[in-house]
């Protein structure tokens, strides 16, 4: 019977068929096993049609269960009479090694602690091990499990629960600092945010302004510009239609009256257009003094008036902010040399009265580091307005060399 074992397994579990049910394309499976392949291929728990479509696992083909399920199938009686003939001769009641066929697990292997056949001493990996009959080991071992339960009730037992116990109050104290950070985290970023889309509105604000000012500025300009050059194409087609006129005296008097307009056209004044520019530029500003500036400082970052200027007034400008930011320059120099001077007479104090360090690093430092900071600012302040006005001063001063170099 050992020879039909492949025909009489399941080809879905590589068992022995166990119900052995008959699908309509006749391929023979375990009911439990389509109880499984049912239940994956439709939600078998929540709904069930009338009819349930199953692809059979061996031929791939569509066929249909009827709605009570599985239990509707035909039994192979004659494939499960076949089983237990089988199981009858060649599975007895004992049980039997895996690696020997029909060979009796009888013998207990102390090494691996496992029931063992005689080929599994003699010719298999259990070859020489320590071995004793099933009744004494199992007599020997019957004191074991009380044993092991006394080690898992030990005080090692009341360790693990007490370890758990403390893991879990710091596991829950760490995330709690850890969800404290989150909104620490959401809360600052926030408040960023808010400053940068205040600072953005008002910078976007400024802009729109000067933009005004240029539509003031221009919008009047090109319209006149644009009548006078309405007039100029009126008077050329009138011109033209002229020289058609046929009657002597209707001639003279449209070329006459062509003749006021255009002496009218030509004595009007032409506004004179002097080059301007936007002033301060923003994008200066942003590289010059926001990617220079600290996060926390941005709020203190003023907007500037930004306006429509001539490119000339820029230069007069900056000579005439130099008398000021000259005197601006020696105020910081001065605050400086009283800055070392304070200094100087902290270390003169500190040196001879010891005891008073601890009041004057508290008083003075905070004093120092502003004084030192503003002194910063005011230098670098300087540093960039003087170099404002040199450009604009050597810019004026190459359109000064080209005029005259144009004039000869």
């Amino acid at each position: 019977m050992h020879h039909f074992e492949e025909e009489l397994t399941c080809s879905i579990c590589y068992s022995i068929f166990e119900d052995p049910r008959v699908l309509p394309c006749s391929h023979t499976f375990c009911r439990n096993c389509l109880e499984s392949v049912l239940q994956l291929s439709s939600n078998f728990s929540i709904w069930r049609p009338l009819r349930l479509p199953l692809k059979c696992p061996n031929c791939r083909s569509i066929v249909e269960i009827p709605p009570s399920g599985t239990e509707s199938l035909p039994i192979n009686f004659a494939l499960k009479a076949i089983i237990e003939k089988y199981q009858q001769e060649d599975h007895p009641h004992v049980a039997t090694c895996s690696e020997h066929y029909r060979q009796p697990l009888n013998v207990y292997c102390l090494l691996d602690r496992k029931l063992v056949c005689g080929h599994c001493l003699t010719i298999g990996k259990h070859h020489g091990h320590p071995i004793d009959d099933l009744q004494s080991a199992y007599m020997k071992e019957r004191e074991t499990p009380g044993k092991l339960l006394e080690q898992l009730t030990d005080k090692n037992w009341s360790d693990v629960c007490l370890l758990i116990e403390k893991l879990e109050e710091q596991k829950s104290q760490c995330e709690n600092i850890v969800q404290e950070d989150k909104k620490n985290v959401l809360q600052y970023f926030k408040k960023i945010n808010d400053t940068l889309d205040h600072k953005k509105q008002a910078l976007l604000a400024a802009l729109d302004e000067v933009n005004t000012q240029i539509v003031e500025e221009y919008a009047p300009l090109i319209e006149k510009m644009k009548g006078i050059r309405e007039q100029q194409l009126e008077l050329m087609s009138l011109n033209t239609s002229i020289q058609e006129e046929e009657s002597p005296l209707i001639f003279l008097e449209k070329v006459d009256d062509v003749r006021q307009r255009v002496k009218a056209l030509k004595q009007k004044q032409l506004p004179d257009i002097k080059p301007v520019e936007v002033y301060p530029r923003i994008g200066q500003q942003l590289k010059d003094v926001w990617s220079k500036t600290e996060i926390g400082q941005i709020n203190k970052i003023l907007t500037p008036k930004i306006k429509l200027i001539s490119k000339g007034k820029v230069c007069s400008k900056g000579c005439e902010k130099d008398g000021g930011q000259s005197k601006n320059f020696f105020q910081s120099l001065n605050r400086l040399i009283v800055m070392l001077i304070s200094i100087i007479i902290v270390i003169i104090i500190v040196y001879f009265n010891r005891p008073t360090l601890l009041v004057l690093n508290e008083v003075a430092s905070a004093y120092i580091l502003e004084v030192l900071q503003f002194v910063y600012q005011d230098l670098r302040n300087n540093f960039q307005t003087i170099m404002e006005m040199l450009c604009n001063t050597s810019n004026v001063l190459m359109e000064f060399i080209q005029r005259i170099v144009s004039s000869y």
